[in-house]
């Protein structure tokens, strides 16, 4: 089976888990006015994982080939070749996004998001320091101004022992 399909087979799977935490387990502990609400917390998770089913369907049968097997071209993924591609790059972003989210409560939300910005930049291979650090405190800002102020939504932008 082609390197696409073993991944449409894993995402149909977290799927499923998803589809299954959205339709039995999240609506449990809703209060009785919510109930009778049309659109519920678990609506949106709802829509999602059974969407999320149909696509990976898809790839997974093989739908979306044409009917006309051709030699595969030079932008498809060759699964014999991965060390080929740039998989240390995608890897320390994951690594990356999992230390963003770990940092996000201790040192507030503008530091860690200024770092993970920046560092981020530099694993995709920019090296205009004076570009991307600035472009990613103001994207930052932005980001925190609009979320604080205009939703209303508190997000801790300093490290804990300045608060």
């Amino acid at each position: 089976m082609a390197l696409d399909r073993w991944i449409a087979l894993v995402f149909v799977g977290v799927c499923i888990v998803y589809g299954y935490a959205a339709f039995f387990t999240m609506d449990q502990g809703l209060p009785p006015f919510m109930q009778r609400n049309p659109v519920w917390p678990s609506t949106f998770p709802k829509i999602l994982s059974v969407a999320g089913v149909i696509c990976g369907m898809i790839v997974l049968l093989g739908l979306e080939k044409s009917a006309v097997e051709k030699e595969p071209s030079a932008t498809d993924i060759n699964y014999r070749r991965l060390g080929d591609y740039n998989t240390w790059s995608a890897v320390g972003l994951l690594a990356l996004m999992v230390v963003y989210a770990l940092a996000l409560r201790p040192i507030g939300f503008i530091a860690s998001t200024i770092l993970f910005l920046s560092l981020g930049g530099v694993i995709l291979g920019e090296r205009k320091f004076h570009i991307l650090i600035p472009v990613a405190a103001v994207a930052t800002f932005i980001i925190w101004y609009l979320v604080q102020e205009v939703l209303g939504i508190f997000l801790r932008p300093w490290p804990f022992f300045l608060a």
